[in-house]
């Protein structure tokens, strides 16, 4: 499976659960005046927009190469998972902060808490649905062996690691805004909901500000991950054409790669003969892993 379809089928999953759950929300906002609720609703909704943003990076980065972009559009999505993280943390966590902050001085009470719990619960289940079916197309694309933290570290997959960060954020926040409730009908006291929004919003912020420095490095300028350089390098090493190699580059953008590199060449008769080996080399690397889009080969005798 590839992992193009592995990521429109999670952000696709995550959009449809929370366009329901943003609408269901936002009734039970207005029925109950629950800040924790109101601050859901409005998180559901910037996640609808994110998951729409997510689609017009992937869209995006599947343009052709041209003069101005020899190397095509691959990093379209990086950016587009940027803002999806800014989006976060100023829609979701900021906002969420300020309702709960509010709440806090306007001592507003809770009508009908009942809905609130109800549509809370289904929400959970819901998010937790849509979470499970990330987690389950993660595992279509990344390698065995590997924990879900670790491929959250180390993939290149953006758009796979904001919707995983979204959905995981959004169960949590889910569960905070239910027990904020809960705690606000045992007590009488409309304080635990207005703490519930701001806890929501402060774990937002922490989730967005993870994902912006995840993406920022692939932003900047991210090598393939370290798997990937390894089987590259051991490839290049075993083939007879090359008697070291010098020096290999790898450039991760978006779904594609890109090599570079320098080699002490066997020696040949003909310069003919050379540019046929080089040739080789670069089509056994294409040949080994389908992302890799673009090669450059230096021929070298010392690094």
């Amino acid at each position: 499976m590839s992992s193009q379809n592995a990521s429109v089928k999670s952000i696709l999953f995550a959009l449809l659960a929370n366009f329901g759950i943003a609408v269901t929300k936002t009734v039970a906002a207005i029925m109950t005046g629950s800040g924790s609720m109101l601050a859901e609703a409005i998180h559901s909704y910037a996640d609808c927009a994110n998951q729409g943003l997510l689609f017009l990076g992937l869209k995006q980065s599947k343009k052709l190469a041209e003069e101005e972009h020899p190397l095509g559009h691959g990093k379209e999505i990086y950016f587009w998972s940027f803002i999806v993280a800014l989006m976060l943390f100023s829609m979701g966590g900021l906002f969420s902060i300020y309702e709960g902050t509010h709440k806090l001085s306007v001592h507003e009470g809770l009508n009908r808490p009942e809905i609130a719990i109800i549509v809370l619960s289904i929400s959970i289940i819901l998010e937790a649905s849509s979470l499970y079916g990330c987690i389950t197309q993660i595992k279509k694309v990344k390698r065995k062996g590997v924990s879900l933290w670790q491929w959250t570290k180390n993939t290149r997959q953006s758009e796979l690691v904001v919707v995983l960060g979204e959905d995981i954020a959004a169960l949590l926040g889910l569960s905070l805004a239910l027990i904020a409730i809960v705690l606000t009908v045992i007590t009488g006291n409309p304080v635990f909901d207005a703490l519930g929004s701001i806890s929501i919003g402060v774990l937002l912020l922490i989730v967005s500000i993870f994902l912006g420095i995840k993406v920022k490095g692939l932003l900047v300028g991210q090598s393939a991950d370290k798997e990937t350089r390894e089987e590259i390098k051991a490839l290049l090493e075993a083939r007879p054409e090359i008697d070291e190699v010098l020096n290999a580059i790898t450039l991760q953008l978006g779904e594609y790669i890109m090599v570079s590199v320098k080699a002490k060449m066997a020696n040949v008769e003909t310069d003919e003969q050379l540019i046929l080996n080089i040739n080789a080399c670069e089509k056994a690397l294409k040949t080994s892993n389908p992302a890799i889009r673009w090669v450059f080969f230096e021929p070298d005798s010392e690094e």
